[in-house]
């Protein structure tokens, strides 16, 4: 095996061990390992970061980013068998996603606010990804994300384009929110369902009812302007 132990190791080195531990003289388990294999492994290293993170443990921070990492060069050094694309593609990829992103910071776009680059970088997102309309931006709101939290970011994001809610929620305190999900959650788990799909089936439907919406408003947009020129 040619490996130089050192007594501080770089990314290179890292990218080496992976393939070395993927070779023939490798590890019988991380041989057999594939994208599917490891999905949940890649999932809870990255929740053992945010715990880290929530904790503010930076000795645990430093430990749980290095398990991500290697998560990522493991998929990496995966699709760079099959020939698809390498680590350093990884790297330029998202490199320039950020250099097109910051325009405000690599170009001469101007900003007057923290809301004025958030309004840029989704409009730019939506430019490069080729999304149209509002619904594609929220149907492109990951599914394997908790249904929790893709149901928050998908009621933003439509809230923005200017989707009104079904009724205008009083203040509550982070208590009483927190109360108000667990009894939803016991709610559902006593009629038998799976809060979590539940959830799900119901973020599909909101998207819909988006969908409808938009088409209805574009479609009057279009038909008053019509008006106009007549």
């Amino acid at each position: 095996m040619n490996f130089h132990f050192k007594n501080r190791y770089d990314l290179s080195d890292l990218r080496q061990i992976v393939r070395i531990l993927r070779s023939p003289e490798g590890c019988p388990w991380d041989q057999k390992q594939d994208h599917h294999s490891i999905r949940n492994n890649f999932i809870e290293e990255t929740y053992e970061a945010v715990e880290a993170l929530d904790t503010e443990n930076s000795g645990l921070l430093c430990e749980e980013l290095g398990d991500v990492l290697f998560q990522v060069v493991f998929h990496a050094a995966l699709e760079e068998e099959a020939g698809r694309f390498t680590f350093d593609d990884v790297v330029d990829g998202v490199a320039k996603k950020m250099i097109v992103r910051h325009p405000h910071v690599f170009g001469t776009v101007k900003v007057q606010s923290m809301e004025d680059v958030l309004q840029n970088w989704d409009a730019i997102k939506a430019k490069t990804k080729h999304r149209k309309t509002g619904a594609e931006v929220l149907e492109n709101v990951s599914p394997a994300l908790p249904a929790l939290m893709r149901a928050a970011k998908v009621q933003k994001k439509a809230q923005a384009a200017g989707y009104p809610p079904e009724q205008h929620p009083k203040a509550i305190d982070p208590k009483q929110a927190g109360e108000l999900l667990m009894q939803a959650v016991r709610t559902v788990r006593a009629a038998g369902l799976e809060p979590e799909q539940v959830l799900s089936n119901e973020v599909r439907s909101y998207i819909r009812h988006f969908a409808e919406w938009e088409t209805c408003r574009d479609e009057t947009a279009q038909n008053y302007a019509e008006e106009k020129r007549n």
